[in-house]
């Protein structure tokens, strides 16, 4: 039988979602649902995607051009 995992939706679009999950083990993990494809991470993955992710945000004030 398959635990019953508890998750935390941190944030949801139309195609994307992102949410957390406390483990069995009591690891927590976060979880990046991109359409068909989900990419997981453990807490020191989640720590480095969200510092590149504040990279892309502080560095582009403007769209760059098409």
């Amino acid at each position: 039988m398959e635990p019953n995992i508890p998750i935390e939706t941190l944030a949801e679009t139309d195609n994307y979602m992102i949410y957390a999950a406390d483990e069995p083990d009591g690891e927590r993990t976060w979880h990046l649902e991109l359409g068909s494809v989900t990419l997981h991470f453990f807490k020191e993955e989640w720590e480095e995607f969200l510092d590149l992710a504040l990279q892309v945000t502080t560095d582009r004030r403007s769209p760059a051009p098409r």
